[in-house]
């Protein structure tokens, strides 16, 4: 009997539809996570999910790094994945307690930071670019020009998003080079140009949609389902994809090493993996997921949007970083750190 209260137990632990008690510890981005989604999850399942935000993967990371966060889960974003795994800072994922695993997309499954995806489960993927209110500046949008050499219509209006890897690879690509580049004449220019561009940004802060939707800002470097967002509440607001190159970057939900809400985290991980689940967590940030069979269950006006489905002629400038070198890292850092000055 007690084997098979045992073995009911972890059924119950391992499928969405199952109730189990308890809690879970998510540490996530910041305006990232859906009520509806949590709502969904708790009343499916008995589990109460806290959300903590951070707003880089930097701070998040600095945060996992300094022991005792009391997380469960943690979405970093792709070239942070192996980092956290060399650190020993997330554990390989016990498949058989994610059945809806096999419910990934083909094209993110076998990924370069997650082989086989034994570490991580999608959130969602999308890309890094330009917010322009056209109705202040009503030049080209699709070039990192609009920040790195402020338009005199956007200076002390336009932000920069807190989040070092897209900043400082969207300038590299501005420059010439390409992501996570240890060529220090291209640094050096990139160092340059943020730093000559600093004194035209109005702020490096992360909350875009809401202060684009209310015209605090003028433009961003922001990512395209925020971008979204705010173009539904001020539809003067148009995202602008850097024809020098720009980011394409997948979060991914990764279980911490020192988790204690072990099988509720396997709950959720599950969870999020159902096709209309996923669709749940689209419905709200506005970006695509990596689940096969979420289409149907997605909103409609993101089926033509042109922030989450890219055009076809900006198709091309998108790259994923990948996770850079450790040199390439500190040459960031520095530049990143001096930016901050």
């Amino acid at each position: 009997m007690k084997n098979l209260l045992s073995a009911t137990a972890l059924l119950l632990a391992s499928t969405s539809f199952g109730y189990a008690e308890g809690s879970l510890q998510l540490f996530n981005w910041g305006n990232y996570t859906g009520p509806k989604l949590l709502e969904k999850f708790e009343k499916e399942t008995g589990i109460k999910v806290t959300v903590t935000d951070y707003d880089s993967n930097d701070a998040a990371l600095a945060k996992i790094e300094a022991g005792g966060s009391g997380f469960d889960l943690v979405v970093p974003t792709h070239q942070y994945v192996q980092i956290y795994a060399e650190k020993g800072l997330i554990q390989k994922l016990d498949l058989s307690k994610v059945p809806n695993h096999k419910n990934i997309a083909p094209e993110w499954m076998d990924v370069d930071w997650d082989k086989g995806r034994t570490l991580t489960i999608p959130w969602q993927w999308g890309t890094t670019g330009i917010a322009v209110n056209t109705s202040v500046y009503k030049g080209d949008i699709n070039t990192s020009d609009i920040f790195l050499h402020v338009p005199a219509e956007l200076k002390g209006k336009i932000n920069i998003v807190p989040e070092m890897n897209d900043i400082v690879n969207l300038a590299v690509m501005a420059a010439g080079g390409e992501p996570c580049t240890e060529d220090t004449t291209i640094l050096k220019q990139v160092r340059d140009d943020l730093i000559a561009a600093k004194p035209d940004w109005i702020s490096m802060d992360y909350g875009a949609t809401e202060k684009l939707s209310n015209n605090d800002w003028a433009a961003s470097v922001n990512w395209n389902g925020s971008t979204m967002r705010v173009r539904l509440a001020n539809p003067d607001v148009k995202y602008g994809y850097p024809k020098e190159g720009y980011p394409v970057w997948m979060d991914s939900v990764a279980l911490l090493s020192d988790a204690k809400n072990v099988e509720e985290a396997y709950t959720f991980l599950n969870f999020i993996a159902e096709p209309e689940n996923a669709a749940l967590i689209s419905d709200f940030a506005r970006y695509a997921n990596g689940i096969a069979g979420s289409e149907p269950f997605m909103p409609e006006d993101m089926k033509t949007a042109p922030e989450v489905q890219i055009p076809e002629e900006f198709k091309a400038a998108g790259k994923f970083i990948p996770t850079c070198s450790p040199k390439a890292q500190d040459y960031m850092t520095a530049i990143w750190t001096e930016l901050q000055k």
